[in-house]
């Protein structure tokens, strides 16, 4: 019964959430996942928008009237749900840890080609290794290949040590080498908390309470 209870009270909450705000094709999502130590160790290379943390992105498009969710996350890129999306990482008061944010007006033009260069990858690998261009994706890097061709995004050195050290997170060492690879310090890449202070995106909803950095 009680589970009963909180699926109705979580598809109520989420409709509501979907009432009071209008989705639009090409809408990034960026959420603060509590899945994994790995989330965490994502969260600590770059903060985001007003210093908020972000371990995953994904993109909405709005299919037959319906808000749905492409996404790279594992085992592979992935259509879904915008409500499983939002189910995924919840605050103490069941509101999604989730945060909008939409392309300024001069660069949205962009967005019908990167969904559908998107649609296309579906299928395709999720990247564990986080390294580019090795015809599997993770969560940003898929978003910046599919805006590249109008250079919405750059790549950066990617950083996998403590900010306040010259140390490898211990997360990243575990998950490396359970994967028998080195630990790609400073290959090109990309991360959420780095697009969510693109200039070219503004943040027109926060769900929400998402973790921050402490000063």
């Amino acid at each position: 019964m009680r589970i009963i209870f909180a699926f109705i009270f979580l598809s109520s909450c989420f409709q509501h959430i979907e009432e009071e705000f209008t989705f639009n094709d090409g809408d990034f999502l960026f959420q603060d996942l509590d899945s994994s130590p790995l989330c965490e160790a994502i969260e600590n290379v770059t903060p985001g928008f007003n210093n908020m943390n972000f371990s995953h992105v994904g993109i909405v498009s709005i299919i037959d009237g319906t808000p749905m969710v492409y996404e790279a996350y594992p085992p592979s890129v992935q259509l879904i749900d915008l409500k499983v999306f939002l189910n995924r990482s919840l605050d103490i008061n069941n509101k999604p840890k989730v945060i909008v944010g939409r392309l300024k007006k001069e660069y949205r033009k962009s967005i019908r080609s990167a969904i559908s260069f998107i649609e296309n990858k579906v299928g395709t690998k999720y990247d564990e290794f986080f390294l580019y261009e090795n015809n599997q994706f993770y969560c940003s890097e898929l978003l910046y290949d599919a805006f590249l061709k109008d250079s919405i995004f750059e790549l950066r050195p990617m950083n996998y040590k403590y900010q306040d050290s010259n140390e490898f997170q211990k997360q990243w060492i575990n998950h490396f080498k359970k994967l028998d690879s080195e630990i790609p310090q400073g290959k090109l890449g990309i991360n959420p908390g780095t697009m969510s202070i693109s200039e070219k995106i503004e943040i027109v909803q926060i769900f929400g309470e998402v973790s921050r950095k402490s000063n």
